[in-house]
């Protein structure tokens, strides 16, 4: 309430102003957290209905009350259901290996128009690249039920979750089935 007070006072009473301080705030307090050891946790599943599709997903908090609680199980099923639909390949753009990246570069740099100055061919290439992270990476992927999260990326939602359960939250690693892969 008193975080709520101060927003408000700090934005001169404009609510919209207040929301987007205190979630300015509040993925701050996340990223603090992010240094502290996530050895908690849960494995969620997820069994698309026609049986063709499964995903299992391991996500890590730092005590076992909040492992428990159902917005955090609740947040790791949301996780296998992304996972199964969207099909990422790494967790995040850290782990994509250096030689995948830098082929994927050349690639890009390859496809862009050859009419166009060097640096332009560059920024474009670089500009693929992003789009190309954010289709295989998980924490760089809208949510697939982008209706009922507004199209936050998976990021957004750890970071959500981390500021309101006052938590380090980490998607650790997962794992995705498809029957005939």
């Amino acid at each position: 309430m008193m975080e709520c007070k101060k927003a408000l006072e700090e934005t001169g009473g404009d609510t919209e102003k207040a929301m987007a301080l205190l979630r300015v705030k509040g993925q701050a307090q996340a990223a603090k957290r992010g240094e502290r050891q996530a050895a908690q946790g849960t494995v969620a599943h997820y069994a698309h209905f026609n049986g063709q599709v499964g995903a299992l997903v391991e996500v890590n908090c730092e005590t076992d009350f909040v492992a428990r609680t159902d917005e955090f199980l609740n947040f790791a099923r949301e996780i296998a259901v992304h996972v199964a639909s969207a099909a990422p390949v790494w967790v995040t753009a850290d782990d994509v290996p250096e030689d995948e990246r830098a082929r994927e570069l050349t690639l890009f740099e390859q496809q862009a128009d050859e009419s166009k100055p060097p640096e332009v061919r560059k920024k474009i290439a670089e500009g693929r690249m992003r789009k190309w992270l954010e289709e295989v990476v998980l924490l760089e992927q809208k949510h697939v039920n982008s209706d009922r999260y507004e199209g936050q990326t998976i990021e957004q939602l750890r970071t959500e979750i981390s500021a309101k359960t006052g938590e380090n939250v980490v998607i650790r690693r997962f794992a995705r089935f498809r029957v005939g892969e």
